[in-house]
């Protein structure tokens, strides 16, 4: 199946698509429920022929589309929420909803998607299977994935003619900051971080400031937990199999002359194994323990697991790193060296099926690319000529999935 027109293409409905880039933009939602959202993107899918299901434990939209041909079917994934933070771009189509923020790129990912359906649905006639467009909410920390495989996105019925037609794939795209205007960059293997929190209480004795000995201080405890923390990171984790420990507040006293009974430690945990993350755990509890029962004091340690690795397959990255190449060129592909240690609930599906996750390139090629403001800034920017590419390549996706060149 020809790809060589997709550039055109897309380049074609550009302005729709930025036109409903900065809608989404200007009236951001958070979390699981986007009613605004939802609805300007069955706007935006309106006419197409496509089976739509709207989840409804969360404003997830699942649109089928059904070639003529049979085949397998391919997921393609947008994610659709916002970030709790204020904007500070000076854009003319800025956030108008105080502390509510597309800082992320969410708002380019799902109208890319939408724009890679029109794209799609043009070659209903010669399409051999059928793509799973997946619009979901709350990849910002609330688990919108989890939530929409829980409430069977995967059970895919049978093709309108009985046919079986089962999912073989599963890809995502995500713009970002730190490359040029619309290059792609993936790789196999972890491609980003697991993401947990934790909260370790430190439990001392209350007392007056000037009389430490009359009491037990958890607050030099707390800092020494914190040190310890970073110094069992570096000697006991494997460099060639990172992690990472960032402790984000302590909270600890009322004023400057009292010693508190507690002190509270929170933070994050970000790993790119399952063997690292379960080791920097029991690493952590063992530190909080050891250093607490040497000054007398207990402490409690309460992980909050949050999102698995990212893992790509590593043949379905060669894959999509071979399908950017034809797309865009070679010069415009980069094969990355080393995962990222942000995190994604795209994890969850790729844990259930082989795929990949690709970065888009969205900072205008004539910016200093070390002076980007970087993605969950209150002043990144978005070029959104990335977006003709970002189309292209989500449609190429799922015709070289479904077709591939040398059946094509």
């Amino acid at each position: 199946m020809d790809i060589s027109t997709l550039q055109d293409e897309a380049r074609d409905l550009l302005d729709e698509t930025v036109a409903l880039r900065r809608t989404l933009h200007s009236w951001p939602e958070l979390g699981n429920d986007l009613p605004i959202t939802r609805e300007n993107v069955l706007e935006s899918l309106d006419g197409l022929p496509l089976g739509l299901t709207l989840h409804e434990t969360t404003s997830g939209i699942a649109a089928m589309l059904e070639g003529d041909l049979p085949g397998p079917t391919v997921l393609l994934r947008a994610d659709m929420d916002a970030l709790p933070m204020p904007e500070d771009t000076g854009l003319e189509f800025a956030s108008r909803i105080d502390n509510a923020m597309h800082a992320c790129g969410h708002d380019t990912h799902t109208a890319m998607l939408t724009g890679a359906a029109k794209l799609l649905a043009a070659r209903k006639a010669d399409l051999p299977g059928r793509v799973l467009f997946m619009f979901q909410p709350g990849e910002e920390g609330f688990g919108g994935a989890r939530y929409m495989l829980d409430e069977g996105l995967l059970n895919l019925p049978a093709r309108s003619d009985g046919s079986e037609s089962p999912l073989t794939g599963a890809y995502a795209l995500h713009i970002t900051s730190n490359l040029p205007s619309g290059w792609i960059a993936s790789k196999g293997g972890p491609i980003m971080a697991s993401s947990d929190r934790m909260r370790i209480t430190v439990t001392g004795r209350g007392g007056h400031a000037s009389q430490p000995h009359a009491a037990l201080d958890p607050i030099p405890i707390a800092c020494e937990i914190v040190q310890s923390m970073q110094t069992m990171i570096t000697r006991s984790i494997d460099v060639f199999d990172p992690a990472v420990v960032t402790v984000g507040r302590i909270t600890a006293g009322t004023t400057s002359n009292v010693i508190p009974e507690t002190a509270i430690i929170e933070g994050t945990i970000r790993a790119v194994s399952e063997r690292t993350r379960a080791k920097v755990y029991a690493g952590i509890r063992r530190v909080v323990e050891g250093i607490a029962a040497a000054h007398d004091a207990a402490a409690e340690v309460v992980f909050d697991d949050g999102y698995p690795v990212t893992v790509n397959n590593p043949g379905s990255a060669d894959f999509s790193l071979g399908v950017a190449r034809e797309v865009l060129g070679d010069g415009a592909v980069v094969r990355m060296p080393n995962p990222v240690m942000g995190a994604e609930d795209f994890s969850y599906v790729l844990n259930r099926v082989p795929g990949s996750m690709m970065f888009l390139g969205g900072t205008p090629l004539d910016r200093d690319l070390s002076k980007a403001a970087p993605n969950h800034s209150n002043r990144v920017y978005i070029d959104e000529q990335a977006m003709v590419q970002g189309m292209s390549v989500y449609a190429a996706m799922a015709l070289r999935h479904l077709a591939p060149v040398n059946e094509a």
